[in-house]
């Protein structure tokens, strides 16, 4: 009967939400009330029933039907956003030769973000003196860390991380089933594109048929997108209301130096995001305000993939970055240099856990080691899955330190995952703009016009 009630307000407030809708509350706000309406609905289930409390449990059984399968339906829209926006980009001359510039520029400016959110959560722990030595380990913890200890295994070597960026099976990798999936699927349709500038020149009737038939099926995807995002304040209520919900806000207050020092490292890194963006030419208060709704939403889903249509909306409508950059940016930053998850993370780890086998983490020559390792195993989480887990058994295995203490998180991991997401997909961002300012393919309009575009509009 319990269940049922709390299921009926998450219903209400729902209907709410449609209701402001219908008054035509732009959709930023909708987004806005819906993550606030979901904070204080989350904190009174907990108030009432407690975080670990079988009540919780069967209510947020139901409310992950809205939460967790809105997130489903845009990982669903995601690869053939993906795949027929990169072979759009052919079609409408924006890739072709300048693809080898454009894929390297994205490349080095995400690597280059993680090496520098390396350091900048090597400074962090550092600062606030983090040592594992000084947690307490649980039963939860302990399993935890036994779990990472035997996940170890699973790791394999960058040559073969590398690899398996490579399209096999490109209609497997068309249903994401390997964690390295979607840059497979830019791969082959980049491949397909190439293949259509073949064509351009040896037949043109040919070319103007396929042409018209990939922009009919890009219309159809994006207006699946269009429904899609229209959902956004519905599912972002129904998400956080469980993440309040089921916090152990005990356990946080416990790690609570550890989780502030991590949150200081992610906003530092998201004002380089910033300075990265003004030394472009651009203004960094347009990118913050109209990245909002984006970060916001990777914040609360804790999901990359889930994020990426609007990631990759969000560059084309309103920062002006053309498809073909949007999307490479957007699919890389999926998987490689992800500077929350795989950047400021692994870092911060290494330097809490070394002092427990008599390293001492200032050592300069260690520092540089770190930053090393992070910087090119940010290409080895792609082949491995798991984002920032795997980012850590990488980092500390290649550093030859015990994985297991890294278990000690694992009360505060969803917490610190929001933060560290939203960061990734900023990247990722940051990635596509400033590709597109440095060869001049950035709509300077689209990005300097004040009005914010509705990302649920067509």
């Amino acid at each position: 009967m319990i269940t049922i009630i709390n299921v009926i307000i998450l219903l209400i407030l729902l209907v709410f939400l449609r209701y402001l809708n219908k008054k035509h509350v732009k959709f930023s706000n909708r987004v806005f009330i819906g993550l606030l309406l979901g904070i204080v609905l989350g904190l009174v289930l907990q108030l009432i029933y407690g975080a670990t409390s079988e009540e919780i449990t069967n209510t947020v059984a139901w409310y992950n039907i809205i939460g967790t399968g809105y997130v489903k339906l845009l990982q669903m829209v995601a690869m053939p956003l993906v795949f027929i926006s990169i072979l759009s980009a052919f079609t409408k001359l924006t890739l072709g030769n300048n693809l080898g510039k454009i894929a390297g520029l994205i490349l080095l400016i995400l690597v280059g973000t993680t090496a520098i959110s390396a350091g900048v959560g090597i400074t962090s722990a550092t600062l606030f003196n983090l040592n594992a030595s000084q947690l307490v380990q649980g039963e939860a913890e302990k399993e935890r860390g036994a779990s990472l200890e035997e996940k170890t295994t699973e790791v394999t070597s960058l040559p073969e991380q590398i690899i398996e960026l490579f399209p096999a099976n490109p209609f497997l990798d068309l249903t994401g089933a390997r964690s390295t999936s979607t840059i497979a699927v830019v791969i082959f349709a980049a491949f397909l594109g190439f293949s259509y500038l073949r064509v351009v020149r040896k037949d043109e009737e040919t070319s103007k048929m396929i042409k018209k038939g990939i922009e009919a099926i890009y219309s159809l995807v994006m207006g699946i997108v269009t429904i899609v995002l229209r959902l956004t304040p519905y599912g972002i209520l129904a998400i956080m209301a469980r993440t309040v919900g089921t916090s152990d806000f005990g356990a946080i207050y416990n790690l609570g130096k550890f989780v502030i020092a991590s949150y200081v490292a992610l906003i530092v890194v998201f004002i380089i995001h910033l300075l990265i963006i003004l030394l472009s030419g651009l203004s960094p208060i347009i990118y913050m305000k109209k990245a909002g709704e984006t970060l916001l939403f990777a914040f609360t889903s804790r999901s990359s993939a889930g994020s990426l249509p609007l990631n990759l909306k969000t560059q084309v409508d309103r920062f002006g970055v053309p498809d073909g950059i949007a999307n490479f940016a957007g699919s890389f930053g999926l998987s490689i240099g992800q500077n929350g998850c795989a950047g400021v993370y692994p870092a911060m780890l290494a330097i809490m856990i070394a002092p427990t086998v008599g390293i001492n983490p200032l050592n300069p020559t260690f520092i540089i080691t770190v930053i090393f390792i992070v910087a090119i195993s940010s290409f080895g989480v792609a082949g491995v899955g798991g984002g920032a887990t795997f980012a850590a058994i990488i980092v500390l295995s290649a550093l030859d330190l015990p994985v297991a203490l890294a278990g000690v998180l694992i009360s505060v991991e969803p917490l610190i995952d929001m933060g560290r997401t939203a960061l990734n997909v900023s990247g990722s961002m940051v990635a596509g703009i400033t590709t597109s300012r440095i060869t001049g393919e950035i709509n300077k309009e689209v990005y300097h016009d004040p009005i914010l575009k509705d990302l649920g509009e067509t």
